[in-house]
C-alpha cells in the first residue's frame, strides 16, 4: 500500500512539473513581441513645383556628408544668399580660401565661380562639385541618392516631375533650377531705370553719372547684370588669414595640388584662372561679378579683401593693385573725397527687396519595406 501511495506521489509530482513547465513556455511566448511590420510609406507631400523641390533640397541638411550643413548655410537668404564673411568656413573641420558670392543672378550669368571653371549652362556641373567637394558639402552621389529614397515625400516628388525614383542627376536639376530662380528684384536703381526718377537720391545719380563717365566702371560692368562676365586681373591684395590659418592653408594647398598647379606648396597667392590654363597672361584672372546686390554682399572680392563699398572704390581710384598682368583698364581714377561718396551712394542703390524666404520643414525619413530597398 505505502508502495502504491508512493508511486502516486512520484505521478502527481510529475503531472505539476509538467503544468509548471508548460505554464513558463505559455508564460514565456505570452510576453515574447511578434516582429512589426513597418507601417506602408505614405507621402505626405503637396503639390509643387520643380523649383519648390529644389527649394526643399537646397535647405536640406542631408545632402552634406555628416548632415551638418546645407547649401543656405554657406548661402544664407538673410545675407543676400552669402555668408557675410571674407572667407568662407566650408564644411565642418576644413576652411575656405575664397568669399562666398551670391546665387543671386547666378543662373543669368556667363560663368559660374570666381576662377571660371563652369560656363553658362552649367549649372548642374557647378552644383555637383559644390556637393561633393570635400571643403564644401562632401558628400558621395550614392549615399545621397540612398538618403533621399527613404524619405516618402521625396520618392513622390521625384516621381511627379520626372516620372522616376530619385536620382543624383534629378537632385542637381531640381537644385540648379532653384538657385537660377534667385534674381534680383526691385532694387533703385532698377526702378530707375523704369522712369521713376526719384528712385534714387541726388548723390546716387551724380554717381550713376560718375560710374559710366569719369570713373569708368561701366568698361566691366555694363549690361543688365553690371558685369561684363570676363576674367580681369586687378592685382588685389592677399588676404593674409589663408595663409595664417592651418586649415584654410591646407585647404588652398590641395585645391590647387588636384589641379596639378606648379609650386602649389610654396604660392602665397591665388592663382585665379591660371590653375585652369596654366598660362602665365591668366595669373591672378577672376570672374567680374555682378554689381546688383553690391549694397548686401560685403566683404567684396575673390577672397574678401575689402570690407566696405568705400574701399572697393578707393581701390579702384588709385589704378588697382600693380601686378605684373593689371588689366590695363584700371588707372588712377582721380576722383575727389566727395565723388567718391557719390560712387558708393550709387552702388548702395544695388540692392533688392529679395530675401528672406521661408524655410520649408524637412521631410522625416521613413523605413523602407524590405525588398524595396
Amino acid at each position: 500500500m505505502g508502495f502504491v501511495r508512493k508511486r502516486l506521489h512520484v505521478a502527481v509530482l510529475a503531472i505539476l512539473v509538467a503544468l509548471v513547465a508548460s505554464a513558463g513556455i505559455l508564460t514565456t511566448h505570452a510576453f515574447v513581441s511578434k516582429p512589426e511590420v513597418p507601417p506602408a510609406r505614405t507621402a505626405q507631400v503637396v503639390p509643387m513645383s520643380v523649383e519648390e523641390l529644389g527649394k526643399l533640397l537646397f535647405f536640406d541638411n542631408r545632402l552634406s556628408g555628416d548632415s551638418s550643413i546645407s547649401c543656405a548655410t554657406c548661402h544664407d537668404p538673410e545675407q543676400a544668399w552669402t555668408d557675410g564673411m571674407a572667407l568662407s568656413a566650408g564644411y565642418r573641420s576644413t576652411l575656405y580660401f575664397r568669399n562666398t558670392p551670391t546665387i543671386m543672378n547666378a543662373g543669368r550669368m556667363p560663368l559660374l565661380d570666381w576662377d571660371g571653371r563652369f560656363a553658362a549652362g552649367d549649372m548642374d556641373s557647378l552644383i555637383r562639385d559644390h556637393l561633393a567637394e570635400a571643403h564644401f558639402m562632401n558628400v558621395d552621389g550614392r549615399l545621397l541618392v540612398e538618403r533621399m529614397r527613404q524619405v516618402p515625400d521625396y520618392e513622390a516628388a521625384f516621381q511627379e516631375h520626372y516620372g522616376s525614383d530619385v536620382s543624383y542627376g534629378k537632385i542637381l536639376n531640381a537644385l540648379s533650377t532653384y538657385v537660377s530662380s534667385r534674381n534680383s528684384v526691385n532694387h533703385p536703381y532698377q526702378g530707375f531705370l523704369y522712369g521713376d526718377a526719384d528712385a534714387l537720391s541726388p548723390e546716387a545719380k551724380a554717381g550713376l553719372e560718375l560710374f559710366e563717365g569719369k570713373a569708368g566702371c561701366v568698361q566691366c560692368h555694363g549690361g543688365d547684370l553690371l558685369s561684363d562676365g570676363e576674367m580681369h586681373a586687378l592685382g588685389v591684395p592677399d588676404n593674409p588669414e589663408i595663409f595664417r590659418e592651418p586649415l584654410r592653408h591646407i585647404t588652398f594647398r590641395r585645391f590647387f595640388r588636384l589641379f596639378g598647379v606648379p609650386s602649389y606648396v610654396s604660392m602665397r597667392s591665388d592663382p585665379g584662372l591660371y590653375a585652369l590654363t596654366f598660362n602665365e597672361s591668366d595669373r591672378g584672372k577672376f570672374r567680374t561679378p555682378s554689381l546688383l546686390e553690391a549694397a548686401r554682399t560685403a566683404p567684396y572680392m575673390h577672397n574678401g579683401a575689402f570690407e566696405t563699398l568705400e574701399d572697393v572704390v578707393r581701390f579702384y581710384n588709385a589704378g588697382g593693385g600693380q601686378v605684373g598682368n593689371t588689366d590695363p583698364l584700371l588707372i588712377p581714377l582721380e576722383l575727389t573725397d566727395d565723388e567718391v561718396d557719390s560712387l558708393v551712394a550709387f552702388l548702395s542703390s544695388l540692392g533688392s527687396d529679395e530675401g528672406f524666404t521661408s524655410i520649408p520643414e524637412r521631410s522625416p525619413y521613413e523605413t523602407r519595406t524590405l525588398g524595396q530597398n
